[in-house]
């Protein structure tokens, strides 16, 4: 029994008659006839009561009748549901990212842009380390990770796009000697403990952009597993933070950010998918974004 037989038997049963039928379903009336008995042999039982002035159900044909309605808005009602996916309009898009990628506004602006276009998509936030970020995406947990391109090496299978590019910054405690600067050079900060954002163990990626700035070793004296975390004990005086210009945005109590007087590499945000993983909301998400570099 398929959706045809019954999209057939209901028409006969709404028209009561089989020629009627036969031409409101565009076909002719022997096929529609054959039609129904082999639905009646599959069934086992004769759905219509047939003289040569009506056509009448049977108490099997009056059942059938409110379950293939039934059966036919349920099938009509999948369709809509899976082209409205299709098309984006419905579904999840799950999203890792990073504390930077929130303090730089860039990742609620888009939330916000593709929410405005998109109001049925429901929007999946994880807060997770880059080189976790990468492993969910290839693993299908995760759709897009925004996450810093410096010091971190990415799979071949992933797409990478640039959203933003900041200068680095200095945070620190407002009691600290370089506080009382507008600005701090690298040599100012050769020997100077840093605190390092190491979610989930994953603090390559922090260490590798002070090795690349101070041009040597950075002397690390703590790993947090959040920005926040971190300034924590930036604010008691326990370290330095370097960071991108847009976390400046968060007021900490005692904590003040001095620009890094130096034309050494830029902070970069980027956003990372699947490479041909991207389907219904998840595409128009990155369509949003636009192609990725090559």
């Amino acid at each position: 029994m398929d959706l045809r037989h019954l999209r057939y038997f209901l028409a006969v049963a709404e028209e009561a008659h089989f020629g009627r039928a036969a031409q409101r379903l565009h076909i002719v009336q022997p096929a529609l006839s054959a039609q129904i008995r082999a639905l009646e042999d599959e069934l086992g039982t004769a759905l219509f009561e047939r003289s040569t002035r009506k056509v009448a159900l049977t108490d099997a044909g009056r059942l059938l009748v409110i379950e293939a309605q039934r059966t036919l808005e349920q099938a009509e009602r999948a369709k809509t549901l899976v082209q409205r996916a299709a098309r984006g309009e419905t579904g999840v898009v799950r999203i890792g990212f990073v504390g930077n990628a929130l303090a730089s506004a860039r990742l609620s602006e888009d939330l916000a842009a593709f929410h405005a276009t998109w109001p049925g998509v429901v929007l999946d936030l994880h807060e997770m380390a880059p080189s976790a970020q990468q492993e969910a995406i290839l693993a299908d947990r995760l759709d897009i990770g925004y996450c810093p391109a410096f010091g971190t090496a990415f799979e071949a299978k992933l797409a990478v796009r640039t959203v933003g590019s900041w200068s680095w910054e200095v945070a620190m405690s407002d009691r600290h000697p370089l506080a009382k600067r507008r600005s701090v050079s690298v040599a100012a900060l050769a020997d100077e403990p840093f605190i390092v954002y190491a979610a989930h163990g994953d603090d390559e990626g922090q260490v590798a952009i002070l090795r690349q700035v101070l041009g040597k070793e950075p002397r690390v004296a703590y790993k947090m597993g959040s920005t926040l975390s971190a300034l924590a004990l930036t604010a008691a005086g326990l370290g330095l933070v370097l960071a991108p210009e847009p976390v400046s945005r968060i007021a900490i109590p005692n904590v003040v950010y001095r620009k890094l007087a130096s034309r050494g590499p830029k902070s970069e945000l980027v956003v990372i998918s699947r490479i041909g993983g991207a389907w219904g909301a998840t595409q128009r998400y990155l369509e949003m974004l636009g192609e990725p570099a090559v």
